[in-house]
């Protein structure tokens, strides 16, 4: 059987997200770039594995990569690092067409807004893919929702515009470690799902209450495939990431 993709190699290889046999090359070349493989794949799996045997590093494009974070960032904001993360994880698992690239595009206009904000301007640059604009909001709504329960509860500087666009840079950076690069990848997405569960919320708490980490999360450092977040992160130099 010759494989449907090239039309040239003998299909060897079952394809769950094609549902049909390919070809290990076109397997290999065409995994989440023009199709987008299930997580189980044991493919997918085996490459993942070698990837994290061979560390990425953050690419020299990424946006804001002279910023310099706080020291103290994972400690002094683990509460609002925790919710942000919860927010998109929830947001991605119930989107199964949302991948990496969709994220860090939505994290990264945040981080842009969020810096305008500190001198007292707004501009927003909206990100203009439905899937990437519908997170982008999400998330400022989320924010904009708890800033307005601090005012009211009279800690207005609870939330600084400050500590949003660090922590937006953060997990920006976090999420190019964790992913691969491929425009399909759902890497960091399935990581934030494992330690941030997007199950509902208990009627006492809301959305914005602190969500449970699954696991030890630790903090990725430049030039690292891993990568954490939350109130119990490793804590690590930040000066490379």
């Amino acid at each position: 059987m010759t494989c449907p993709i090239c039309g040239k190699r003998k299909a060897t290889r079952f394809c769950p997200a094609k549902g049909e046999q390919i070809c290990p090359v076109c397997c290999g070349t065409e995994r989440e770039v023009t199709i987008s493989c299930p997580a189980d794949c044991m493919y997918l799996i085996a490459a993942h594995r070698y990837e994290d045997e061979h560390k990425r590093a953050l690419p020299g494009d990424t946006p804001f990569v002279e910023e310099r974070l706080p020291q103290d960032l994972l400690h002094s904001q683990q509460q609002l690092m925790s919710l942000l993360a919860f927010q998109i994880a929830k947001f991605a698992s119930g989107q199964p067409t949302a991948t990496d690239p969709d994220v860090l595009a939505a994290v990264a206009a945040l981080a842009g807004t969020y810096k305008t904000l500190q001198s007292g301007l707004l501009y927003e640059k909206v990100p203009e893919i439905p899937m990437r604009r519908d997170l982008y909001l999400a998330l400022t709504k989320f924010l904009d929702e708890i800033k307005k329960e601090a005012i009211e509860k009279g800690n207005s500087a609870a939330v600084k515009d400050s500590s949003v666009f660090h922590i937006a840079v953060f997990l920006h950076r976090m999420g190019s470690l964790r992913s691969n690069g491929r425009p399909r990848s759902r890497r960091f997405i399935e990581f934030l799902c494992r330690q941030f569960p997007p199950s509902q919320p208990k009627p006492d708490e809301g959305d914005h209450a602190v969500p449970q980490i699954r696991g030890p999360a630790k903090v990725a450092g430049r030039g690292t495939q891993g990568g954490g977040v939350g109130p119990r992160a490793e804590t690590r130099n930040l000066d490379g990431i």
